[in-house]
């Protein structure tokens, strides 16, 4: 047990440091690449309401998806041929992230919504504002919890006049990862089913209680978007209102009690 955390911690404390530098990022960023594309091409594909992602992929709008339902989005968004940001977290996982979704045509607005939030803020409505360009995001993103929007979008379409636009997909051939998200990896050879939702706008002079009935109206939208998307595959329901620092400390406590049973 001793020489299992031993070897875990070099492990760690090797690895950390090279994933911090931009080029092995970019490595990792192009092998994640190769994978979303063969999924994408060997794949059966439906997009509900597309006309909506024409109408709004080179306009500010911000496309709001679950932190995670956003892999088979990208080679979509890439040759849809949308002009948008992607709000990404400052962390070296995030930064690594950015990094593919450059890929696929994505530029980076780095922070969160509890992380630099008013840095976010700001240039988000910069981008906005060009008048050509949209935002990505995921509203429970980056730690949770799930399946619950934050404020982050609505400030934008509030300030901006830029309308709110879900998107979910789900896949027949799933592997959901054991992450508090749920991630959906879409296997190859899946059919591939997207929905596009209609635009949301937020008033400039909303209220408070208006504010939040947006916000419980464009959550509950999500939710039921990504339900009956995964009703159709019989999928496992994703929980809501997990975060990763629960769904961590949950396996930990799992495992511990794993083993003190086996001791006995």
């Amino acid at each position: 047990m001793f020489q299992n955390k031993t070897f875990r911690k070099i492990w760690k404390g090797f690895w950390e440091p090279v994933l911090g530098l931009q080029i092995f990022q970019w490595v990792i960023a192009i092998f994640m690449m190769i994978p979303i594309w063969f999924v994408y091409f060997t794949s059966i594909k439906r997009i509900n309401n597309i006309e909506v992602f024409y109408k709004y992929r080179k306009k500010p709008a911000i496309f709001v998806f679950w932190h995670g339902r956003s892999m088979m989005l990208s080679p979509i968004i890439c040759l849809g041929g949308m002009q948008a940001y992607a709000v990404a977290s400052r962390h070296k996982d995030g930064r690594m992230m950015a990094k593919l979704q450059r890929l696929f045509g994505l530029r980076a607005i780095y922070g969160s919504t509890h992380k630099g939030g008013v840095s976010v803020l700001r240039e988000g409505l910069r981008v906005l504002s060009k008048g050509d360009f949209g935002i990505c995001m995921s509203p429970d993103g980056p730690g949770g919890p799930s399946l619950r929007v934050q404020e982050g979008a609505l400030y934008f379409a509030k300030m901006s006049g830029a309308p709110i636009i879900p998107v979910c997909y789900t896949c027949s051939r799933p592997w959901f990862q054991k992450r508090w998200d749920r991630y959906l990896v879409a296997l190859p050879f899946s059919r591939l089913n997207c929905e596009i939702g209609n635009p949301i706008f937020v008033p400039r002079r909303a209220t408070a209680e208006e504010f939040e009935e947006i916000r419980m109206k464009v959550e509950n939208i999500m939710v039921k978007q990504m339900r009956d998307l995964d009703a159709e595959f019989n999928l496992f329901q994703a929980e809501q209102d997990l975060t990763s620092r629960e769904f961590k400390r949950a396996r930990r406590e799992a495992r511990e009690a794993k083993k003190r049973k086996a001791k006995k």
